[in-house]
């Protein structure tokens, strides 16, 4: 009988791009335990909405995470607006979803170069961060910032876009999809890439399912679930289009979800732009937060719940974020159950893990 050994996985690593902290209990080469160990950063960016007011704490709860800034920035506001009983414009609306599926650009991107650099492929990483240069550089012009953009308030949007800008956004995208089909299929073609994620970390639809998988991860074990369809929030039910699924379940199938994804975005906001309609981008917000109110928000790792309840001032009684990592952790516990310890950072990476999301 193997002996087993406990491998401190974290939170530190050369691979992670994020402070995992995991104990591996391993016989030989063999992981049969993974035991996930959740604080190492947690800031309590919730608690604040004792000392920010309705307003402030979307530009906080927007500094959860880098990649997912202005998704949270959005739910944060739209979870005040509802409970305010706020009807924003809808302009607004359609420059909110084009800005949500070029953080969904950008985060994918990022996170394909991500993949790449974990089974060492240096060349293809530094392609896929080039090419996403192209999308930061749309966003810097368009909010102001490349990372963080406090573009969403409560009521609409800070600033408007103009027509001209988004229609040069739209032939952008489109002059970079051939490069981005050039990198992309690298990793669903080149046998050494695929060696690494076929077969590798297979995720049952009955175990995402039952493990509440949220995103790509469930979307690649065939889990027909993509908040964008069924909550209706921005303008998605204008767009018509279906979340793009595999069935395989394994790294490979997380993978190709989210290639597919980024070519959707794309197709997704030249649809936007193409019928964005003329208006006011904001509405002016005075009074207390009375009621409550909660939506679920489809960011580019996967289903984000947000909660907002009044306490009849300008400050909130409780401010609640679900991130899609917080969701996917049990999912990543089950695949690394039977894997190869070489295997262990990309298994982590396919689930695309954001921890500064998770201790919020």
């Amino acid at each position: 009988m193997a002996k087993r050994t406990v491998i401190p996985f974290g939170p530190q690593h050369p691979v992670l791009p994020e402070p995992v902290h995991l104990d591996l209990v391993v016989e030989d080469e063999t992981v049969v335990e993974a035991i996930p160990s959740i604080g190492f950063i947690h800031r309590g960016l919730e608690k604040l909405v004792e000392k920010r007011d309705y307003s402030q704490m979307v530009y906080v709860i927007e500094r959860i995470c880098g990649i997912c800034s202005f998704g949270h920035g959005w739910g944060a506001a739209a979870a005040v607006e509802g409970a305010m009983g706020v009807k924003v414009p809808e302009r607004a609306e359609y420059l909110r979803t084009i800005l949500h599926e070029l953080s969904r650009l950008h985060s994918h991107l990022l996170w394909l170069g991500l993949l790449a650099d974990a089974f060492g492929f240096e060349s293809l990483f530094n392609h896929c961060w080039r090419v996403r240069e192209t999308v930061l550089d749309i966003l810097e012009k368009t909010t102001g910032g490349r990372v963080i953009f406090s573009i969403c308030k409560v009521g609409g949007l800070n600033k408007d876009i103009d027509n001209e800008t988004l229609k040069e956004i739209v032939e952008t995208l489109e002059g970079i999809k051939a490069e981005i089909k050039e990198l992309t299929d690298v990793f669903i073609e080149d046998d050494s890439v695929k060696n690494r994620m076929v077969g590798v970390g297979v995720l049952s639809k009955a175990d995402a399912e039952e493990l509440c998988a949220v995103g790509p991860v469930a979307r690649g074990s065939g889990v027909y679930q993509d908040m964008r369809m069924t909550n209706n929030h921005g303008v998605y039910g204008e767009l018509d289009f279906e979340p793009v699924i595999e069935t395989a379940g394994d790294c490979y199938a997380r993978c190709k979800v989210r290639i597919g994804e980024v070519f959707q975005s794309i197709e997704l906001i030249a649809k936007a732009v193409a019928k964005i309609p003329e208006g006011p981008v904001s509405v002016p917000v005075k009074g207390n937060v009375e009621g409550e109110y909660m939506l679920r928000l489809e960011q580019p790792r996967g289903e984000a719940f947000y909660y907002a309840k009044g306490a009849n001032s300008k400050f909130l009684q409780r401010m609640r974020v679900r991130t899609p990592t917080n969701m996917n952790i049990p999912a990543l516990v089950k695949t690394l159950q039977g894997c190869d310890l070489a295997d262990v950072p990309i298994l982590i990476l396919t689930i695309d893990p954001c921890i500064s999301c998770t201790e919020r």
